[in-house]
């Protein structure tokens, strides 16, 4: 197969002047070396970690397109008040796209990257907003025959995302868990999952038709926040699960400190001896994502048994260990068209990923609406 000298690569540039500035670039196509392969890329997903490194800090409402049809450029303004956090990165033009799917063109001499030929791979690393991506043939995994490339391009962040928050909630002794924004895309794997398992699962939502959807699907404990019985709704699900661990994809506001409060209530309304430190069970909340960017607030009157802190699927695939986390995979390629399905409300090309209205659509984040790049689209 010929092998095109290059490609279209999307670029996130932070500049020190507080200008952001996203582009699409042509990119020379690297020769793989002896351990790497070439992907036409087909598929990608925007997932919100992508549009945390698309956009940054920027002000969406300031968005400026100018450029070329084929190759738009987007200019935002950065807040002065956000620019301290953005200093990491300033100067630097950085590809974007965590995971994506497409088929092998060209592969190494060695025999993990020649088995790859002419195959159609999931893939991770970074830099997957792209036509053509050159990585180790380590980082892919050979899809089945009967797999599109849009069916396994989320087969890396969202399932092992929801997989690793199970395996976290056994590794620390809890027997049930919690989740807010649960009607995400993320959300639904984990219900599947926890379904699949025999594990409880409290769901969080904020609106009645994302609470009517879970239940649709077999939810048994969903808790809507818009709802005057929010907490009490959500106490006596606890009561019922036991669940003592929660991830929490908001990050800001008081939402995470009310999940505490209620682990507490569930507790002491179940026990026999009063204690004024509160009850001796752990109560976890982690926190994943940061849906809602106000501080995080918290009321301590949950006790001294109780910890919040982040969790992040990479340092946690780092702590499990190389075989832990290839078992991991296997079940996500086991399961890849069931427990693991991703469904997109829109499929865009590169170019469209950077029009004004696309950009405002995509960010809002909204349930059901998850958004696939096809590199190759015409």
């Amino acid at each position: 197969m010929l092998i095109p000298t290059s490609g279209l690569q999307m670029r996130s540039l932070i500049k020190a002047n507080g200008e952001l500035e996203i582009s699409l670039v042509d990119a020379p196509t690297p020769t793989p070396g002896p351990l790497e392969v070439v992907v036409r890329v087909e598929a990608t997903p925007l997932n919100p970690s992508d549009i945390g490194l698309l956009f940054g800090a920027a002000d969406i409402q300031t968005r400026v397109l100018s450029g070329t049809s084929t190759h738009p450029l987007v200019t935002m303004k950065i807040p002065e008040r956000a620019m301290k956090s953005m200093q990491g990165r300033l100067d630097q033009s950085l590809p974007v796209g965590n995971e994506g799917a497409g088929t092998v063109i060209a592969a190494g001499t060695s025999p993990a990257a020649q088995a790859l030929l002419g195959k159609t791979v999931a893939m991770i690393g970074g830099g997957m907003y792209a036509q053509y991506r050159c990585l180790e043939a380590a980082n892919c995994i050979a899809l089945a025959p009967d797999a599109t490339a849009a069916d396994g391009a989320s087969s890396f962040v969202n399932p092992l995302t929801a997989l690793g928050m199970v395996e976290t909630m056994r590794r620390e002794g809890h027997k049930a868990l919690v989740h807010t924004a649960a009607a995400s895309n993320l959300g639904q794997m984990l219900n599947r999952i926890c379904q699949k398992d025999h594990i409880e699962l409290v769901n969080i939502v904020r609106q009645p038709e994302q609470a009517a959807l879970l239940r649709s699907m077999g939810a048994r404990y969903v808790c809507d926040t818009s709802l005057s019985t929010f907490m009490e709704d959500l106490t006596q699900a606890l009561m019922d699960t036991g669940a003592s661990i929660a991830f929490d994809a908001t990050g800001g506001g008081q939402l995470a400190g009310q999940i505490l409060t209620c682990m507490e209530t569930a507790l002491n309304r179940t026990a026999t001896v009063y204690s004024r430190y509160g009850s001796t069970t752990h109560k976890q909340v982690y926190i994943y994502g940061g849906l809602d960017v106000r501080p995080t607030e918290i009321t301590r009157n949950f006790g001294f048994a109780w910890g919040i802190g982040g969790w992040l699927l990479f340092p946690f695939l780092n702590r499990i260990g190389q075989d832990d986390a290839q078992k991991l995979r296997d079940r996500v390629s086991a399961e890849l068209k069931t427990t693991f399905a991703s469904h997109y409300s829109n499929r865009i090309t590169l170019a469209q990923a950077l029009q004004p209205d696309v950009i405002a659509a995509y960010t809002q984040r909204a349930t059901g609406s998850k958004y696939l790049i096809t590199p190759h689209q015409a």
